[in-house]
């Protein structure tokens, strides 16, 4: 009998028209590419280069390209604002966005902006308005993350012990990042820390510690990051970040990899993300096994969706599906300024070496 879990949402809506502000990888290559296979209504496409919306424009069929992403926020049919632009220049789009009588939703890539303080007053003017701001933390719709939160809610690991998040993958830093003086934290950890959130629930403290990336050349600190979290109850959580992951050159057999790992009382779930082989692609994986319900025997879900580009679907569908039914997006602004909130912390923390309390940003 095949275990009752569900790797992909349903889509439940895709009726709301979309406007798309970037033509980079992840619009270009991954969004774009779910939103075809999810059958979302694509209407316009800009970005900073006119010639990159236009390709993306004729390579997935998208009617009409503008010439400044303002210019589409504008665009009467538009009423879904997608942005993936860099995060200091998300929250004036966003804003530009929340004071247009036919835009409905918007759906921004995180990091929301580039420190806990600018993403808050963001979420807050959202909140003065009847639109609704989504943040775009896809890894939540990664394949096996949902799985491993439906055996955790299901109970099959009992009371949870301890989680880790063990990455050693490398990253292709966007130019637009070198002047930011955040690196690692800000881009690639919200994600593991985004998720230990939703997996866990809110931490009580963090202690992180950094060092710089042999390979990266620009100058940055928070390179290499290892974040220690405390949850209420005792669940313990870990997140190594690597982003070097050893040398690297030709002929040289290095060992990339994002392995996750939750051990309970009752069981113990182990996985793999399958990101780090893309564009060549493979589903993540996961194993569990459980006293409660597979009497200390492995078992081993499967599926074929893969985190890029399917969870994307997931995303755009948590947003329509909250714009036709009043609900609060399951990716809510309001709460990713939590996980904000966190990555600050993580920064604070590394400053002034001492474990602290997401509270103290959040109070």
């Amino acid at each position: 009998m095949p275990d009752p879990f569900q790797p992909d949402p349903p889509i439940r809506c895709r009726e709301f028209k979309i406007g798309c502000i970037g033509a980079g990888f992840i619009m270009a290559d991954v969004q774009l590419d779910a939103y075809h296979r999810g059958g979302f209504p694509v209407v316009a496409i800009a970005s900073r280069s006119v010639e990159r919306a236009r390709q993306a424009a004729e390579r997935w069929n998208i009617p009409r390209v503008h010439d400044d992403p303002f210019r589409l926020i504008e665009d009467p049919e538009v009423q879904i604002v997608d942005i993936a632009f860099p995060p200091d220049q998300q929250p004036d789009l966003i804003r530009h966005a929340l004071r247009q009588p036919h835009v409905r939703g918007i759906l921004a890539q995180k990091p929301l902006a580039l420190d806990f303080e600018r993403a808050k007053a963001v979420v807050q003017e959202a909140a003065g308005t009847d639109k609704v701001l989504s943040v775009n933390q896809n890894m939540r719709f990664d394949q096996s993350i949902r799985v491993l939160k439906q055996v955790m809610t299901r109970g099959d690991l009992g009371e949870i012990v301890l989680g880790t998040i063990d990455m050693r993958a490398v990253p292709h830093w966007q130019s637009f990042l070198e002047p930011y003086g955040r690196l690692t934290l800000l881009n690639m950890s919200i994600h593991h820390l985004d998720v230990l959130r939703f997996l866990f629930g809110d931490p009580e403290d963090i202690f992180t510690a950094v060092r710089p990336d042999p390979r990266t050349r620009f100058a940055h600190h928070d390179g290499i990051c290892v974040s220690t979290l405390r949850f209420p109850g005792g669940v313990l959580a870990v997140s190594l970040d690597d982003v070097w992951s050893g040398p690297r050159e030709g002929g040289f057999e290095s060992d990339i990899y994002i392995r996750w790992r939750v051990e309970g009382t009752e069981g113990l779930a182990t996985g793999t993300i399958g990101w780090p082989d893309y564009p060549a692609g493979s589903p993540s994986t996961l194993r569990f096994n459980s006293r409660k319900t597979t009497g200390g025997k492995w078992r081993n879900p499967t599926w074929n969706t893969r985190w890029f580009p399917d969870a994307f679907i997931g995303v755009m569908d948590q947003l329509q599906y909250a714009l036709k039914s009043g609900i609060q997006p399951e990716l809510s602004a309001t709460d990713n300024l939590k996980t904000m909130a966190l990555v600050e912390s993580a920064y604070r923390s590394v400053a002034e070496r001492r474990a602290v309390r997401p509270d103290e940003f959040l109070t």
